[in-house]
């Protein structure tokens, strides 16, 4: 049985039942989820909890199967935790998912809770996931995207008895906090939480965030990927600025920009030989966010722009590897915030020419 993060609360309301696996990669979610879980538990009885971590191919499966299927000393009932941080079971681990799940059927006694990051089609096609399926209930945690993260704190905010102000004012405040913690939502609802000491009950105004909410924003190259495509530059650049500050290599960021381009280029290939877009986007595994960029701006990119954007992520590899080009930047990173800024600009003027069409 599959279950929608925001359905929890009712599912529980009307009974717990014996097997939840919550699979994603958003730790603030799952917590929220599983400690909603656990509340609903210890109401109903179950005292006790042991929590079982798969580390390595040597993990003993014979202890989570024999706890899962066994009263504790005094009959208490039960709670077993089982986290698989790297999402594969293995052979054994296989085999031992679908006992489990198959064991839980009728238990009343014990809850069994699997934690799981987050899982590619291949993996929730498997067999032991489809018994998890199957048996219990299954719960896919999605992260918060940036275009949904404003109403997300305008939520939580609401939920401690604060508010933005209406209009203009309020959403300058809610983008401003979202800018501030973007890809950090454990940061943001701490941030949040703290406006809530902070201040009384009611209306926010801008100063008043702007001067308490920190800049703990984090980034990841490949949600760079997507400002670029979506004609961003406002959001590149900042982000650009954040995954230098946090270290990352030159390298990896550029091959992130590249392959965007040389993806652009294969499409528009196939296009160009009479492939329909959708069959050119699957063969290039492209989908998701990046598929309905790609469907806006690809249609009016010509192939001369694609070559010459080519030819500039071949010069931006050469200078993160330290070799000079006369009329580009000496410095990888700033290097990067013109290759970055070029495929956005041509992406920005491809979305407004959209738009007025």
């Amino acid at each position: 049985m599959q279950l929608a993060p925001h359905q929890l609360g009712a599912h529980l309301q009307k009974g717990l039942k014996s097997l939840y696996t919550l699979h994603g990669d958003e730790p603030l979610l799952i917590q929220e989820a599983l400690d909603a879980i656990r509340a609903q538990a210890r109401a109903q009885g179950f005292t006790e909890r042991t929590s079982h971590t798969v580390a390595g191919a040597h993990f003993d499966w014979s202890e989570v199967l024999a706890a899962g299927g066994s009263l504790s000393l005094f009959a208490d009932k039960q709670i077993v935790e089982l986290r698989i941080p790297s999402g594969k079971p293995g052979k054994e681990g296989s085999v031992a998912i679908q006992h489990l799940a198959e064991q839980s059927r009728g238990n009343d006694t014990t809850l069994t809770l699997v934690m799981l990051p987050r899982l590619d089609k291949l993996t929730k096609n498997g067999a032991w996931f489809a018994a998890l399926e199957s048996f219990g209930v299954t719960i896919q945690v999605e992260p918060v995207e940036r275009s949904a993260l404003a109403q997300w704190i305008a939520q939580r905010l609401a939920a401690q008895g604060q508010r933005v102000a209406a209009g203009e004012e309020g959403q300058r405040s809610l983008q401003f906090f979202a800018d501030r913690v973007e890809g950090n939502l454990l940061a943001a609802h701490q941030e949040i939480q703290k406006l809530g000491l902070l201040f009384d009950p009611g209306e926010l105004s801008f100063d008043q965030i702007e001067s308490a909410v920190l800049n703990v924003a984090r980034y990841d190259v490949f949600k760079l990927s997507e400002a670029v495509l979506a004609g961003q530059p406002e959001r590149v650049q900042r982000m650009l600025d954040g995954l230098q500050a946090e270290g990352e290599a030159e390298v990896l960021v550029h091959y992130a920009l590249a392959e965007d381009i040389r993806a652009l280029k294969r499409v528009k290939d196939a296009m160009g030989r009479g492939q329909p877009l959708p069959m050119a986007l699957r063969e290039q595994r492209i989908w998701g966010a990046k598929e309905r960029l790609f469907e806006r701006v690809l249609p009016r990119l010509s192939d001369a722009k694609l070559s010459g954007l080519l030819q500039s992520a071949h010069l931006v590899d050469g200078i993160v590897k330290g070799l000079k080009q006369p009329d580009w930047p000496q410095e990888g990173w700033q290097a990067l915030h013109r290759l970055a800024l070029q495929l956005c600009g041509l992406c920005a003027v491809q979305a407004s020419s959209g738009r007025s069409r």
